[in-house]
């Protein structure tokens, strides 16, 4: 990934409401939620959501698919991963101990 796409995924996501919104998405996994039940959970307004729909789809971080009358959204979950590896790329300098904890932690967390 490139340090300018990076900037951008993580600009998408330096935004309270849009955080939360790419939380959701990641939990709802790829069966991804429909506006309105994003909107119901998040308590987003109908053009606040919009708008931070279309920054994380700028950014790559979720994808919509039609559904009937429904627009599906679902997490990005390569670009996802491809932002983590950015991110921790260069953490160990050499000494994998120190991502170590990255490591059980996100093992931790997908076990559960």
């Amino acid at each position: 990934m490139e340090s300018t796409v990076a900037v951008t995924a993580l600009s998408a996501l330096a935004h309270p409401g849009r955080l939360e919104v790419f939380r959701l998405l990641v939990r709802a996994g790829a069966d991804g939620m429909a506006a309105g039940d994003i909107a119901r959970a998040t308590g987003s307004l109908p053009n606040t959501l919009s708008t931070n729909l279309n920054i994380l789809a700028g950014a790559s971080l979720v994808q919509s698919r039609r559904e009937g009358r429904s627009i599906i959204y679902s997490a990005d979950y390569t670009r996802m991963g491809a932002l983590l590896a950015f991110l921790v790329e260069d953490c160990c300098a050499g000494r994998p101990e120190i991502c170590a904890p990255l490591s059980e932690t996100a093992a931790r967390a997908a076990c559960c």
